[in-house]
């Protein structure tokens, strides 16, 4: 009789010390507190640069508010959307809004909304035989992107340049070769190369200029500040966005990386990295 009691008195020791463990809680109470405080995690699509790189400066400062951030990069501009509609990630950073619009409207499993727009990357026009574009000659074949969503960008500069002269009255974002009235250098425009070749095009000094995005740029070890022949205005209403499925875009995570990615601390890094060829914005 005694050993019993003796093992029963253990055993409520033992219990006793396992509640004590746990300060009381019950094992469901538990488990709920350790989902509490683990880290919440956030994957976001980009380009390599400067997009990766920026997402790199806020991962440490998003890690202190308990969001782990994991960058996908991408070397075009399909599969961050497709990526993104398939779930394969929680946001992309990549892109401007004429683009989304025009994803969307070809893509009609495409729900997305802009969560906050977050720097501008003026375009450039590059050169290894000329030096402006004054010393473009009549007949000069001008290379840009088969993207279609940046040949309305691509023209209006050259239209603010003073090379073309667009239709009135129509939307630039949309504007295309056929909605040029004035050439009076009688520009020929070739537009059947990826965004991501320009910078190939350009070293291999195929036609007399070509249009590069800074992103593409900057990654081929170009300065757009300085190799540049003529570059895009701040004026530009191209802002490159954080891009979420609809209804993300209040997610506390996707909400603080905006926050992050527009504070004063990456709005520093981005103007002095990049010298000008990546324009923060602040809303």
């Amino acid at each position: 009789m005694k050993k019993i009691l003796s093992i029963l008195g253990l055993a409520f020791l033992v219990l006793a010390l396992a509640a004590c463990g746990t300060g009381g809680q019950t094992e469901e109470e538990t488990t709920q507190g350790a989902e509490t405080t683990e880290a919440k995690k956030l994957v976001v699509g980009a380009s390599n640069v400067p997009h990766a790189e920026i997402l790199e400066q806020a991962k440490p400062i998003l890690a202190e508010q308990g969001i782990e951030l994991e960058i996908v990069p991408f070397q075009d501009y399909v599969l961050p959307n497709k990526a993104l509609a398939d779930e394969e990630i929680d946001a992309n950073y990549f892109q401007h809004i004429p683009y989304l619009k025009l994803q969307m409207a070809e893509n009609d499993n495409y729900d997305f909304v802009n969560a906050g727009g977050i720097h501008i990357e003026p375009i450039g026009v590059y050169s290894k035989k000329y030096k402006s574009l004054e010393e473009l000659p009549n007949g000069a074949k001008i290379i840009m992107s088969n993207a279609v969503a940046d040949h309305g960008r691509i023209l209006t500069m050259l239209q603010d340049k003073g090379l073309i002269k667009l239709k009135e009255g129509i939307d630039t974002t949309a504007a295309t070769v056929d909605d040029i009235v004035e050439n009076s250098k009688e520009l020929e425009f070739e537009a059947d190369v990826e965004a991501g070749l320009l910078p190939q095009v350009y070293n291999n000094d195929e036609g007399d200029a070509v249009l590069i995005n800074t992103n593409y740029a900057i990654d081929a070890g170009l300065n757009p500040m300085e190799d540049a022949i003529a570059i895009e205005g701040p004026e530009s209403p191209y802002v490159n966005i954080i891009t979420v499925r609809a209804g993300d875009e209040g997610r506390e995570e996707v909400k603080a990386l905006v926050e992050v990615l527009r504070s004063e601390a990456i709005q520093t890094f981005i103007k002095e990295e990049y010298k000008g060829a990546v324009v923060p914005v602040s809303e």
